[in-house]
């Protein structure tokens, strides 16, 4: 058993069997299609526990940041800002729209989007359509001053919280301070439905649409009618019964990857040359990965960690590759104020540690213990 693998972050059910019952449901009224019950109900739970008005289930993440782009009517020749340090499904969508994304730098603080930066790109460019902020890893970003920025220039504010569900920011769930919000539960997730997301919002109208444009845009008539373009986007009755039971377990989940973090900062404490991702002040983080960075001058690479983890069967990854040094956005501004890049720095430097709520605590030390044995 020395070597079973160990995940970065996969898919864990419930031990009381909460999705089962759901999908059994679902089986039993022969509702397996993207509309029933559960799709309902788990829109409903959702919202309810992250404290928003109202959500669309969706096929993913992407989907749900595609939709809320669409509901801004974001197009040709308009401007989103997002930021550079994410994975690519924060930006894929601008395209999808045919707008242009312009690339944000990091703060140190956080890992997010900049301020300073977002500051910056609205001097070079005034007018964008759309703000986009992510929260990093499940840390919340500097959520009241990227707001604060875009209401004085009267610009709506997208939050990617695809890493963050059930993370806070001065009490308050992250995804829930913008215009929308998204949700992923792909299978790497805190909770996971195989694959799914949410959009929510104080706008009902807009999230009603969003259904709609979801559902291949189909009209209210007895033949097929489509007066404008639609997607099929909707979440499945059975992958919404997985949402269901998932969700019940959600605050466990919260409270294993915190140890998981606490556990990692404690046996880490002692090597100057690592340091973990920052828990900032008035936030509470959902560690939905634990990451961490290896000083500049230390004799141990992050690669090195990465190779000696994986000789030993254990999963574990860089930090994102920020977008302006993607070949397909090669093209896109880059905005940073920092005499270097925040973002390509983290990028160098950063390894994420297998994260995953069921290892044991057995599992977890074997990991510290091969970090700990390169120093």
């Amino acid at each position: 058993m020395e070597n079973k693998k160990i995940f970065l972050a996969s898919p864990h059910m419930s031990d009381e069997g909460y999705e089962q019952a759901y999908i059994k449901e679902a089986f039993d009224t022969n509702w397996v299609a993207p509309l029933g019950e559960n799709v309902n109900k788990f829109e409903q739970e959702l919202s309810e526990y992250v404290g928003s008005k109202t959500g669309a289930a969706l096929s993913s993440g992407t989907a749900a940041i595609h939709m809320a782009l669409k509901a801004l009517d974001v197009k040709k020749g308009d401007i989103v800002f997002c930021p550079s340090l994410t994975f690519s499904a924060t930006a894929n969508p601008i395209i999808y729209q045919n707008a242009t994304p312009v690339f944000i730098d990091s703060e140190r603080d956080t890992w997010n989007m900049d301020p300073l930066s977002l500051e910056k790109a609205f001097e070079k460019y005034p007018n964008p359509k759309a703000v986009i902020v992510v929260h990093l890893y499940g840390t919340p970003a500097k959520i009241d001053e990227i707001k604060a920025i875009c209401d004085k220039h009267n610009v709506p504010l997208v939050e990617d919280a695809a890493e963050s569900l059930g993370s806070t920011y001065k009490g308050k769930e992250t995804g829930t301070f913008g215009k929308y919000g998204i949700y992923s539960f792909n299978g790497n997730k805190i909770i996971t439905t195989s694959g799914g997301g949410m959009l929510v919002s104080e706008d009902e109208e807009r999230i009603a649409k969003v259904r709609f444009w979801s559902t291949q845009a189909r009209e209210k008539a007895r033949h097929y009618q489509h007066n404008e373009i639609g997607y099929n986007y909707r979440m499945s009755n059975i992958v919404a019964g997985i949402g269901r039971g998932q969700l019940k377990v959600l605050n466990d989940r919260i409270a294993k990857k915190t140890e998981i973090y606490n556990t990692y900062k404690e046996a880490f404490k002692s090597i100057s040359e690592i340091e973990m991702q920052p828990t900032p002040e008035d936030t509470k983080p959902n560690h939905w990965l634990s990451v961490i960075t290896i000083k500049e001058d230390s004799k141990v690479t992050p690669l090195q960690i990465i190779e000696a983890l994986e000789k030993e069967n254990i999963e574990s990854r860089p930090v994102w590759k920020p977008m302006h040094m993607q070949p397909v956005f090669e093209k896109c501004d880059y905005i940073q104020v920092a005499e270097k890049s925040v973002s390509e720095d983290l990028f160098t430097r950063g390894v994420c540690l297998p994260s995953d709520t069921k290892m044991t605590m057995e599992e977890q030390e074997r990991v510290i213990k091969i970090i700990k044995g390169l120093f």
